[in-house]
């Protein structure tokens, strides 16, 4: 699938493989090269870069909407994150990070605001470590009263396919 489409306003991209944020300008001709999973790929002034779903309307297409219940309170709410989360897809195959088994952790510290994620990547040598952590940095800013997020990246233990859910299982065609 490759498609020239042309931006509709300025529009914040990451990157491949750094993970690097970047602004494409308004009224440029973008290689649009992949949409799995709510986010594009893109080839702009020879970089490959990954636009979040959320800014899809800047390429003329839906935007994502993250829709969050006001909390009752200034806080935080946990089933928030987790639901953030779980809109964040591997750029390779549609099934989100949390169904993976690639979120570890998720601890939040109230009185700063703070959401810290221990995740891990399917390999250590993940090429798309960096942008997949920009995704979580990205999305779970998006949850109401978060006003930092830290991910840290592990490897211990070691990601394995018995970390994902039955539905993921089912989806990469490994539940056997």
């Amino acid at each position: 699938m490759q498609r020239m489409v042309v931006t509709q306003r300025d529009c914040k991209a990451r990157r491949v493989p750094s993970g690097q944020m970047q602004m494409i300008p308004e009224g440029e001709f973008v290689n649009l090269t992949q949409d799995l999973g709510g986010n594009y790929t893109v080839t702009w002034q020879g970089n490959m870069l990954r636009i979040d779903g959320t800014d899809a309307d800047a390429l003329g297409r839906k935007p994502q909407v993250l829709e969050f219940d006001t909390p009752v309170d200034d806080q935080i709410v946990e089933a928030q994150v987790w639901q953030a989360l779980e809109t964040i897809f591997d750029p390779e195959i549609p099934i989100n990070l949390v169904s993976l088994g690639l979120i570890y952790n998720v601890a939040i510290e109230q009185s700063t605001k703070t959401v810290t994620i221990q995740m891990t990547l399917t390999a250590p040598g993940c090429g798309m470590g960096p942008v997949l952590v920009g995704d979580v940095e990205y999305r779970v800013a998006l949850v109401p009263n978060v006003e930092q997020v830290k991910v840290n990246l592990v490897f211990d233990p070691p990601w394995s396919r018995e970390r994902m859910s039955e539905e993921a299982l089912l989806e990469a065609g490994l539940f056997f």
